[in-house]
């Protein structure tokens, strides 16, 4: 069943198989390269393959100064709802304006409406835990960043960080009733 000529074969096939897998790594090492043999003493920086170079900005200098742009008010003075009909796109594939929910509530009406409010709908304990209506200003702060507003929300959006595409969109909302 098996005799030279096979084993010599395989033994062959195992060799050159070995062999392959070390001229890859090999190519593969020589081709990226970092620096790094494996080996780092106690207490020594492992090296990353690349290094940017940051500032230390706690050490005393002048502070930065944020610029706000105007506030929500004035944003919402000349906010323009058709625009905001374009940027409730974004909300859309989760939300309905026809009083039916989809994977979130229905946002028909929502602009005064008590947080957490829609009967029947499965909200987050998050969600519950709000008090309120839903005003501009807790809306704005809520589609800016979800999870920073909510805590615990199972909203899954990365939020609207244009001012005025958030204001138009409150513009919107407050038409639909």
């Amino acid at each position: 069943m098996f005799n030279t000529m096979t084993v010599t074969k395989t033994a062959a096939a195992l060799i050159g198989s070995l062999l392959f897998l070390m001229l890859a790594s090999w190519f593969a090492s020589s081709l990226y390269h970092v620096g790094y043999t494996g080996h780092v003493a106690e207490g020594e920086e492992i090296p990353q393959a690349y290094r940017i170079p940051v500032e230390d900005s706690s050490g005393g200098g002048e502070e930065e100064v944020v610029e706000e742009g105007p506030d929500l008010a004035t944003l919402l003075a000349s906010a323009d709802p058709a625009l905001g009909e374009r940027a409730f796109g974004k909300c859309r594939s989760c939300h309905k304006l026809d009083g039916t929910d989809g994977v979130g509530p229905h946002l028909n009406g929502v602009v005064g409406r008590d947080k957490a409010a829609v009967d029947g709908f499965n909200y987050s304990t998050a969600a519950l835990e709000q008090e309120g209506a839903w005003e501009p200003e807790n809306i704005d702060a809520f589609v800016t960043n979800p999870r920073e507003y909510m805590p615990g929300t199972k909203m899954a959006f990365a939020g609207i960080k244009n001012a005025e595409e958030r204001a138009n969109l409150i513009a919107y909302l407050q038409t639909t009733n």
